[in-house]
């Protein structure tokens, strides 16, 4: 046990022994534990401490953000959805730069509408 974890370890006897411990939220019941073993081991506090203030990583931040455009973008009317598009191009294409991975634009119903629109000027009549 590391000098840290025998302090910590101390102080939380040291409050059970005082009784500030007592009648908390969840006493009794088991821990719910995230699984963070994907996580290396030196950085798993530091994960969990940055969770718990609710911070995200810039990726999963992002992520969280296109959610919710797209979310948003299904409960507009046809006629307000352009600058919610727009909104929704962006976030996907700042994530995709955050990945380094080319995002392909024909796998995205928006875009392969537009090409296809301007391709074959009889599929914009069919739509």
């Amino acid at each position: 046990m590391n000098t840290l974890d025998q302090i910590a370890e101390a102080r939380i006897q040291e409050a059970i022994e005082r009784g500030e411990l007592r009648d908390l939220p969840g006493e009794g019941k088991p821990l719910s534990l995230d699984d963070d073993s994907a996580v290396p081991e030196e950085l798993r506090v530091a994960y969990r401490v940055l969770k718990n203030a609710g911070f995200l990583p810039p990726e999963l931040q992002l992520r969280k953000e296109v959610c919710e455009a797209e979310q948003l973008l299904q409960q507009l009317p046809e006629s307000a959805r352009s600058r919610a598009r727009a909104r929704l191009e962006l976030l996907q294409l700042r994530l995709a730069a955050s990945r380094r991975q080319p995002i392909n634009l024909l796998l995205e119903d928006y875009y392969r509408q537009r090409l296809l629109e301007r391709l074959d000027p009889a599929h914009r009549d069919a739509s």
